[in-house]
């Protein structure tokens, strides 16, 4: 930081001679309203804070790069993967999920796992979790499954019922449920989690052929997860604690680092797996599809100023570049018009031309004006397509590539319907210590519902991924078992 003292000026550069006094009629008199730097500090005092993320609204980020070191070029095109040893800018963004932008850091929640890359052909975003899958499959049902995790209209408090009724009645949920109730609901920091793309997305190379892939970031500094009792002691003497571990690694050199892996899928043998692959509740086995290392992510930079980088920074899974494409996954379809249309909402049409959010490459398209419009809004220079007077012109080359669909235009789930095996080898993976913790969680988080039906619908879905699973939760609130899971 600069010694050198500056001029205080207004928005508009005028020097001001006074800021600790208002222009009044005299000493005792009322302040005139012609004290215009006045008005201008109030005016856009009131007007400091831009909307909160609808979700994800608490969060953290870095500065960094991330270096290709290995060869995948046979699967895509993309140009920031095309060599070993390219580097690319990125900025990360980690956030807890449910929680306003005040909140405690050490709550049981997801933690968002968002990476913009600045690549030479345009900004990729990658937004996805410390989770590989997620609660629901299908973008219908996000709206309310986030009611759920927020605040009561009536009482303006959690709800718990709330929460468990909307799960018993998804069973979808039970796998992401299942993680989010184990260790790994409570990360130690956000340097020691993985990240996941967690949907199913197209890879397309240079001749045109495609793959799907998932994205895996594996943590280098080792995964660590909290106490409970740390994480809520934590969460009332320091609720900025991940926030702060982050910033202070990252400025004392402890460089944070990942290595992303992909898994790739033939086009063809969606249409046989043993689960769907596009279903986002759903993983696929790493005996089936080994991971593929792909490169390094270094977080090296704090920003210099919270409000400018992390929290006008925008992400969307339809920042797309080259090479990498969307997949059928219900989910993601919503999402690709969902994070968009939030980023116009909360920091506005133009969130794209931010410094943050700007694309390292010539940016030439035929939009215009909109709020907040700070460059030369396209100058004098052509503005409609197609046009005779050689302004940008669409390259054929980058389209993207198709897929097969058919069927009724109609509302149809998913056709696979088996929510309970990925959550029952799950829990059967966990050690005893690690089971009996995940029980404890669970039955502590459920003793709140005020009604017993619910709590005995969702112990049916825990038994019916692993007997053992559901009779420890029953036992553990004083129930029993529903005699018809039992029975089955």
């Amino acid at each position: 930081m600069s010694n050198e003292r500056k001029n205080l000026t207004t928005s508009w550069g005028s020097p001001v001679g006074d800021n600790q006094n208002s222009i009044t009629a005299g000493a005792r008199g009322p302040v005139l309203i012609q004290d215009v730097h006045l008005l201008e500090k109030l005016a856009h005092f009131n007007r400091e804070r831009i909307p909160e993320r609808v979700v994800h609204a608490k969060g953290a980020g870095a500065h960094g790069y991330f270096q290709v070191t290995n060869d995948v070029s046979q699967y895509t095109k993309a140009d920031f993967l095309s060599e070993v040893g390219k580097r690319t800018p990125m900025f990360i963004r980690f956030s807890t999920v449910a929680g306003e932008l005040g909140s405690a850091d050490t709550v049981r929640d997801p933690r968002g796992f968002a990476v913009k890359f600045y690549t030479e052909e345009g900004n990729y975003d990658l937004v996805g979790n410390n989770t590989p899958v997620f609660f629901i499959r299908d973008a219908i049902k996000f709206p309310d499954f986030i009611h759920t995790q927020k605040r009561d209209p009536q009482t303006h408090l959690k709800n718990p019922t709330a929460v468990w009724d909307f799960w018993s009645l998804s069973p979808e949920s039970l796998h992401q449920v299942t993680i989010l109730m184990s260790d790994r609901g409570i990360p130690a920091t956000f340097r020691h989690m993985n990240g996941y793309g967690s949907h199913t997305f197209k890879w397309v190379n240079a001749e045109g052929e495609a793959v799907w892939v998932k994205y895996h970031f594996k943590t280098e500094q080792g995964i660590k997860n909290l106490d409970v009792k740390l994480a809520e002691k934590l969460a009332g003497e320091n609720p900025d604690y991940h926030t702060e571990d982050l910033f202070n690694a990252i400025e004392k050199g402890d460089f944070p680092k990942w290595k992303l892996y992909v898994q790739i899928m033939p086009l063809e043998d969606a249409d046989t797996y043993r689960f769907d692959p596009f279903d986002v509740t759903k993983v696929w086995s790493q005996k089936d599809y080994p991971l593929i290392e792909v490169g390094e992510m270094v977080l090296d930079r704090n920003p210099e100023n919270y409000f400018a980088e992390v929290e006008q920074a925008t992400f969307s899974p339809g920042t797309l570049v080259p090479g990498i494409e969307p997949s059928p996954d219900k989910m993601l379809q919503g999402r690709l018009f969902a994070y968009h249309d939030a980023h116009r909402y909360r920091v506005g049409t133009n969130h794209q031309m931010l410094p943050i959010n700007r694309a390292k490459n010539e940016v030439n398209n035929y939009q215009r004006d909109g709020a907040m419009r700070f460059d030369t809004n396209g100058g004098g220079s052509v503005y409609y397509e197609p046009n005779s007077f050689s302004g940008p012109a669409e390259t054929p080359e980058n389209k993207q590539s198709g897929f097969a669909v058919s069927g009724v235009a109609e509302s149809v789930p998913y056709d696979h319907h088996d929510h309970y095996t990925q959550a029952g080898d799950l829990y059967r993976l966990l050690s005893e210590e690690e089971r009996t913790r995940l029980v404890e969680n669970i039955v502590n988080a459920m003793k709140p519902v005020e009604r017993e039906d619910i709590k005995l619908r969702q112990i049916g879905h825990f038994y019916k991924a692993d007997p053992e699973y559901g009779t420890r939760i029953a036992e553990g609130l004083g129930l029993e078992v529903p005699k018809e899971e039992a029975r089955s």
